[in-house]
């Protein structure tokens, strides 16, 4: 879609955020209680500002690829890319994320799996991309991961809990595994733009963070008593472009008031 690395770099990690956290604001109000609900709509706000971040730098980085124009625009002037339109505007075939990531919520065992699965690859990610050669990058990535520390300890501290809770938990955490396992592949498995721009010191290669992954997973799955997924077989396209059904769904829902209100403002 476009012409730098870097750039669709920026916006498979601001589309990851965002879209995770669409899918986690879906349970505000709704959560089994009061505390969790706050905490998980916390969760998503975090993301969201991540996603904010990263479409920021994406469009700083886009409108200076087309010249001075659209930086003009960026006072004020039409033609600018802007961070509304990179959320708002894109079809689901020009989002980046990985497709864990849109799986629908289903009840609160595959939500915090999948939150966890997620929160466990970000922390080691993050932790490797605050030495980024780009510099917007690496700051992002700093203060990323002070969120996701605590987004990882309690996600898994819920797969503990629900996985060695009772016996109707831990079956719906035995069907989360289920219907989630086939999507974790996905997130060790780099992109052509993401080779490219690993080799040159600014993106993270995904596979040398995989063990790490690996042993984090493991160590809470034994404590909350579960098998991880069987079968290697992955499910993969995301970064690419190549979505679930789910996506379309949720982005109809999401980008609604801005394409049939455009430019509106709150």
């Amino acid at each position: 879609m476009f012409s730098s690395p870097t750039i669709e770099y920026t916006l498979h990690l601001a589309d990851n955020a965002l879209i995770l956290g669409h899918r986690n604001s879906e349970w505000t109000g709704h959560g089994p209680i009061l505390e969790q609900d706050i905490a998980l709509s916390n969760i998503a706000l975090d993301l969201i500002g991540q996603a904010r971040n990263f479409y920021q730098l994406a469009a700083r980085l886009i409108n200076e690829d087309r010249g001075p124009g659209a930086r003009r625009a960026e006072a004020g002037e039409e033609g600018g890319v802007t961070e509304d339109d990179l959320a708002y505007l894109r079809d689901g075939w020009d989002f980046r994320n990985c497709l864990l990531v849109e799986q629908p919520n289903g009840d609160w065992g595959t939500t915090i799996l999948r939150q966890f699965f997620f929160s466990a690859y970000q922390y080691y990610f993050y932790g490797e991309l605050q030495k980024s050669r780009e510099a917007g990058i690496a700051a992002i990535a700093e203060k990323s991961l002070k969120e996701v520390t605590y987004h990882l300890r309690w996600s898994g501290e819920w797969v503990i809990r629900l996985g060695d809770g009772t016996e109707e938990s831990a079956d719906r955490m035995k069907n989360a595994m289920d219907q989630l396992w086939q999507y974790t592949g996905e997130l060790f498995e780099p992109a052509e733009y993401e080779q490219t721009l690993a080799a040159e010191g600014i993106a993270v290669d995904v596979r040398e963070i995989r063990p790490m992954w690996d042993q984090r997973v493991r160590e809470v799955l034994t404590a909350a008593q579960l098998n991880k997924g069987a079968g290697d077989w992955m499910q993969t396209g995301g970064k690419l472009g190549k979505h679930t059904e789910y996506l379309g769904y949720l982005l109809t829902e999401m980008q609604f008031l801005q394409r049939a209100y455009p430019g509106c403002e709150w």
